[in-house]
């Protein structure tokens, strides 16, 4: 079995493309679904826990044509709420965005932060 993929960077904008093309390389085939849940949940630590934060990010394969993404942070209070922004808003749609490319997706409390995870389906098609 192949080792996951595992960054420990800066929640930083730069480091979203950053984290894309790594995660292209990584699976060796196009991918836009895991990566736009790779930037949607690095946008969320950027946003809602901090500009900067370390981040822990891994990707393997799941088996079954799927990958998971999980993002680590060490803030264990900054949970995720999926709300639905109105029409005139310009952010607040990236946990609808998740919800809708994933299979399934969670939060894990960890002893010094929380990871956010997400099954993520390599299809032909998408990726």
């Amino acid at each position: 079995m192949r080792a996951p993929l595992a960054l420990e960077l800066a929640a930083l904008p730069k480091a979203v493309p950053e984290a894309r093309r790594a995660v292209r390389a990584y699976l060796g085939v196009p991918c836009p679904d895991v990566q736009l849940c790779v930037s949607e949940l690095l946008a969320n630590v950027i946003r809602h826990v901090g500009e900067g934060t370390p981040v822990s990010l891994r990707v393997h394969g799941t088996g079954g044509g799927r990958a998971r993404v999980e993002v680590t942070d060490r803030e264990p209070h900054a949970w995720l709420v999926v709300r639905h922004a109105g029409a005139e808003e310009e952010s607040g749609r990236g946990l609808l965005l998740l919800d809708s490319v994933a299979l399934r997706w969670g939060v894990r409390q960890e002893t010094d932060g929380k990871t956010v995870w997400c099954d993520v389906p390599l299809s032909a098609g998408s990726g």
